[in-house]
């Protein structure tokens, strides 16, 4: 199995934020989490990423146990996280912000250089590299967290919430960038996103999350005829058009 979540359970006190929470991702696949806010999808993203231990159940990427990882080194066997709110340092520019990944692999200033060029070039930040970060619009700062993200060269990425905050306009450049990484670049996903439109026109299959629970498996289109999936997430009144 290429990725594998198996049996992941953490409480806080009397409040359990995953149950016995199992998914798979196959290589090159996109792969949607969904669930309606407080579920537990974040804290999951968070326990898969290193930032929280579990309580019970164990990670496995490519057959290497992850679970007692710190985040670092997590980044090293090829998974990478990025936020809802882009994690990056406002004082920083966008050139400095994707070396920092670039350094997860690179030894030297020079190849973490080369590394990030290459990729800002990929994701069209090209002219915007001296920017501060904070003096970016929301969308281009998800474009370098994306950008640095990548720059650990991961084997999967994890997306959360990548497409929140964006108009219409910026939701489809953002697809067709999701799109090229995946084509060009081989990248598996596991997306996390509200954004209904983004799973029925991106992913293979869809996982949705309820009360810390996996209450469905299945493909996009099949999620308004699921009667669980409608009563907890997508509501009475849903189109799927």
């Amino acid at each position: 199995m290429f990725f594998e979540i198996k049996g992941i359970t953490k409480r806080y006190g009397g409040l359990v934020a995953n149950s016995n929470v199992n998914l798979h991702v196959n290589e090159y696949e996109i792969v949607g989490l969904i669930g309606p806010n407080g579920a537990g999808k974040s804290t999951l993203f968070q326990i898969i990423d290193g930032f929280v231990r579990p309580d019970a159940g164990e990670i496995l990427f490519k057959g290497q146990n992850l679970t007692k990882l710190v985040t670092s080194k997590i980044n090293k066997t090829g998974v990478a996280c990025t936020f809802q709110h882009a994690q990056l340092f406002p004082q920083l520019d966008v050139l400095e912000s994707v070396m920092i990944g670039a350094y997860c692999r690179a030894y030297d200033k020079a190849t973490a250089l080369r590394e990030a060029r290459k990729l800002i070039a990929f994701t069209e930040l090209e002219g915007k590299e001296s920017t501060r970060i904070d003096k970016l619009t929301m969308f281009d700062r998800k474009r370098v967290e994306l950008t640095a993200a990548l720059a650990t060269q991961p084997d999967i990425l994890l997306l959360d919430e990548l497409f929140a905050g964006l108009n219409s306009s910026e939701v489809s450049e953002m697809v067709e960038l999701t799109r090229r990484i995946h084509q060009e670049m081989k990248m598996t996903f596991l997306i996390i996103e509200h954004v209904i439109k983004v799973i029925m026109s991106m992913c293979q299959r869809v996982y949705v999350l309820d009360y810390g629970k996996i209450i469905a498996e299945c493909k996009p289109e099949e999620l308004s005829k699921n009667p669980l999936v409608v009563k907890a997430y997508l509501g009475e009144e849903y189109d799927a058009s």
